[in-house]
């Protein structure tokens, strides 16, 4: 076999591989509401609560929104199980220097019996430090809302990067 019969046998391959893999992503199920429109605006509601907290950097708010139980999993830098540890890394790391921005229409949420929500969706963070502040790609976060006493709490924490 000369060398361009190889590249042409290497580019139907390569053409091949990519149509089995652009099938494979048609196969990937689309997001379907399970709950009601109130109770998933609800839950946009709170992230949206939480966030602008975050980004306004009033940790009073978002101490309230977080459980005293508050499990935190980071994909970079690990595992926290404490809200004050967590809490301090937020004033250190976070307040004045990044905003987080959610990818709009992003969110699913689903209801989990007796206990609350679950809820996923996508976001990305600006470097309030560069000029211009440059957003870093958008990656999928999963927040567990715990509806107790009347109020709602976010108890695990899952954000990939």
């Amino acid at each position: 076999m000369n060398s361009m019969t190889k590249i042409l046998v290497a580019l139907v391959v390569l053409l091949f591989c990519l149509a089995i893999a652009v099938k494979a992503q048609d196969n990937i199920p689309k997001y379907e509401m399970t709950v009601s429109k109130e109770f998933y605006n609800k839950i946009v509601y709170l992230d949206s609560i939480f966030f602008d907290a975050y980004n306004r950097c009033d940790t009073a708010l978002m101490d309230s929104l977080m459980a005293e139980d508050l499990e935190f999993y980071h994909d970079k830098g690990g595992f926290s199980n404490s809200k004050k540890e967590t809490m301090n890394a937020v004033k250190r790391n976070i307040c004045g220097k990044v905003t987080r921005e959610l990818l709009k229409g992003s969110i699913e949420v689903y209801e989990i019996k007796d206990f609350g929500a679950i809820e996923i969706g996508f976001h990305g963070f600006h470097n309030n430090q560069e000029k211009p502040p440059e957003r870093t790609h958008f990656s999928k976060f999963i927040h567990t809302w715990r509806f107790r006493d009347n109020k709602w709490q976010i108890t695990r924490v899952i954000s990939l990067h």
